[in-house]
C-alpha cells in the first residue's frame, strides 16, 4: 500500500486499452454489412446481450458518482435505479416483441409509423444531443479519475482514450461492442467487489462494525420520505425513476438496438431481464462502498486531505489504500465502465444517422454505401465525444458547457410522453402530439431558466428570475413533468382534430388482442 502508482498497476491499465483495440481489430473481419455491423449476427447468446445491457448502464459516472453520493448523503439515488425493474417487469412483453416487429433499425422509426417524420425527428435528434453530451462528460470524469489516482495527464488521456474506443467501435461494429462488454461487465463487478471488501476489513471490527456504523449514522436509507417535490426526497426519486425507465428501455436506441440482436423475442426478453437484473445489485455494491467509506474515514486512522470533496475521496481511497495489482485491476474496471457506455453510444449514434437522417435524404443508397457512413458516423462522433470531454478539462468541468447541456434539456423533454401517447392510445393523432410537444418545451424552458443559476459579477443569479413564479420544485421533476404534458396535453388536443385510429399494431392493444387469440386457442 502507499501513494505510488506501480508498474504492475500501469500496465493492467495499458493491456486494458490495448484489449479494446485488439477486439475491433478482431471483428473487423466480419463487418460486410451494415445490417450485421448494427445489429450483430443474431446467433450471439441472450446472456451475453444481457451483460452488454448491463455493461451499457453502468458508466464511469456510476462508478465514482454513486460512492460520493453515499458518501455525502444516503442512498436515495439509488431509488431511480430500483424502479427500473419494477416497471420492466409489467412492460417488457410490450415493448420487445413491438420494436421486433415495426422497426429496422432505429428506435424512432415507431415513432414516425405513429406519428409522422417530424416525431421521429424530434426523438432522434433529443437522443442525439442528450447522449453526445453524456459522452464527452463520461470521458472527461474517467481520465479525471485516472489523473488523481494513477498520475495520467488528463488532456492527454483523454485523447488516447477515446481513440481507442473509436477503434474498437469504428472496426468491430455491434458484435464487438457486445463482445467486449462482457469482458467489461465482468472486470466492473470485480473492482467493485474489492474495493468493497476491503473498506469492510481492513478496519478493526470488521464488517459487523462497518455496517452497524453506517446504518448508525444514516448512511444507508432512502430518505427523506416526506411528501414534498421542491426537495430531494424519496417521492421525487420514485416519480423520476418510473420515466427513467420507460425512457431507458422504450426510447433508448442503446437499448432497444440490443433486442435486434437477439436470436428471437424470448431471448431478447431474456436479455433485457439480464442486464436490468445485474444492473440493481452492482448500483447497490457501489452505493455500499460510498456508504463504507465514510465508515472508514471515521473509525481508523488514515486521515483525508483537507477541503477533500465527497467525489475525490473514492479516488483517494484506490491511491493510498490498495495493494500493488489491485489498483490497476479497479482503475481498469472503471476504464471497462467508461468503455462499455461510450461504445454504446457511438454504435447507437451512428444507426441512428445512418437510418434517420442519410437514409431518408438518400433512399437509393446501397448496403455498402450505409456500412460505409455508419463507420463514419462512429468516427465523427467519437472524435466529437473527445472534442467535448478536452473543452471540459479546459473549463476545469463547470461553466458555459454546463449550462449549455442543461439547456438540451428544453429541446429534449417529453420523448416518454410521446411513447406513452402512441402506445396507450389509438385515438391521438399528430396534430394533437405536435400542440403538446410545442407545450412541453415552453414548460421545460420556463422551468430550466428560472431554476438554473449562472455565475455573475455578484455572485450566482438565476437566468431569469420571475420571484415566486419562478419553477418551485426539484429539477428532477421537470423531466417527470415534461413527459406527463406531452401525453396530456397530446391526447385531449387529438380530439380537434379528425383523423383514423391508429394501427392495433401499433398500440398496447394489438399485444392485449394477440394474447386473447392465444387463450382462445389453447
Amino acid at each position: 500500500m502507499g501513494n505510488s502508482i506501480h508498474w504492475l498497476d500501469y500496465s493492467i491499465i495499458v493491456i486494458t486499452i490495448l484489449s479494446s483495440v485488439f477486439v475491433g481489430l478482431f471483428f473487423a473481419r466480419s463487418q460486410k454489412s451494415s445490417d450485421r455491423y448494427f445489429a450483430g449476427s443474431k446467433k450471439i447468446p441472450a446472456w451475453i446481450i444481457g451483460m452488454s445491457i448491463f455493461a451499457t448502464l453502468i458508466s464511469s459516472v456510476t462508478f465514482l458518482a454513486y460512492p460520493s453520493a453515499a458518501y455525502a448523503g444516503n442512498w436515495i439515488l439509488l431509488v431511480q435505479g430500483l424502479m427500473v425493474p419494477v416497471v420492466l417487469v409489467g412492460m417488457i412483453g410490450i415493448i420487445v416483441p413491438l420494436f421486433r416487429r415495426v422497426i429496422r433499425l432505429s428506435a424512432y422509426e415507431y415513432f414516425e409509423r405513429r406519428f409522422g417524420f417530424f416525431a421521429r425527428l424530434y426523438s432522434s435528434l433529443a437522443f442525439s444531443l442528450t447522449h453526445f453530451s453524456k459522452m464527452g462528460t463520461v470521458l472527461y470524469l474517467l481520465c479525471l479519475a485516472l489523473n488523481s489516482v494513477a498520475g495520467f495527464p488528463v488532456y492527454t488521456t483523454i485523447i488516447i482514450v477515446g481513440l481507442s474506443i473509436v477503434v474498437l467501435t469504428l472496426l468491430g461494429g455491434m458484435e464487438a461492442v457486445i463482445w467486449m462488454d462482457l469482458i467489461q461487465g465482468i472486470l466492473l463487478i470485480v473492482g467493485g467487489v474489492i474495493c468493497f471488501g476491503l473498506l469492510l476489513f481492513i478496519p478493526d471490527g470488521g464488517p459487523a462494525m462497518i455496517i452497524g456504523k453506517a446504518f448508525e449514522w444514516d448512511k444507508i436509507g432512502f430518505g427523506p420520505y416526506a411528501m414534498d417535490f421542491t426537495k430531494l426526497t424519496f417521492i421525487v426519486m420514485v416519480c423520476n425513476g418510473i420515466f427513467y425507465a420507460i425512457q431507458k428501455y422504450g426510447t433508448d436506441q442503446t437499448i432497444v438496438q440490443r433486442y435486434l440482436t437477439a436470436k428471437d423475442e424470448k431471448g431478447a426478453k431474456k436479455a433485457a431481464f439480464i442486464g436490468v437484473f445485474l444492473s440493481v445489485p452492482v448500483w447497490t455494491l457501489f452505493m455500499c462502498v460510498g456508504a463504507a467509506l465514510f465508515v472508514f474515514y471515521q473509525v481508523t486512522p488514515n486521515p483525508l486531505p483537507e477541503g477533500i470533496k465527497a467525489d475525490q475521496v473514492f479516488p483517494f481511497f484506490m491511491k493510498t489504500q490498495l495493494p500493488v495489482g489491485v489498483v490497476g485491476l479497479v482503475l481498469a474496471a472503471l476504464l471497462s465502465a467508461a468503455i462499455s457506455s461510450l461504445d454504446a453510444d457511438m454504435n447507437s449514434l451512428s444507426a441512428v444517422c445512418v437510418q434517420d437522417y442519410y437514409q431518408r435524404f438518400k433512399p437509393n443508397c446501397t448496403d455498402k454505401q450505409r456500412l460505409r457512413m455508419g463507420r463514419l458516423f462512429v468516427l465523427l462522433s467519437g472524435l466529437g465525444c473527445i472534442g467535448v470531454g478536452l473543452l471540459y478539462a479546459s473549463w476545469e468541468g463547470e461553466g458555459v458547457l454546463g449550462i449549455v447541456f442543461e439547456l438540451y434539456a428544453i429541446f429534449s423533454a417529453g420523448i416518454v410522453g410521446i411513447f406513452l401517447l402512441g402506445l396507450c392510445s389509438k385515438r391521438a393523432n399528430k396534430q394533437g402530439l405536435y400542440i403538446g410537444i410545442v407545450a412541453c418545451i415552453l414548460f421545460t424552458a420556463y422551468a430550466v431558466l428560472t431554476s438554473t443559476k449562472i455565475e455573475t459579477g455578484g455572485g450566482k443569479q438565476l437566468i431569469l428570475d420571475l420571484g415566486r413564479y419562478n419553477f418551485p420544485h426539484h429539477k428532477y421533476m421537470l423531466g417527470v413533468y415534461s413527459h406527463l404534458i406531452v401525453l396530456i396535453v397530446g391526447y385531449f388536443a387529438s380530439f380537434f382534430f379528425k383523423s383514423e385510429l391508429a394501427d392495433d399494431s401499433l398500440t398496447i392493444y394489438g399485444y392485449f388482442k394477440q394474447l386473447k387469440e392465444k387463450k382462445k386457442n389453447g
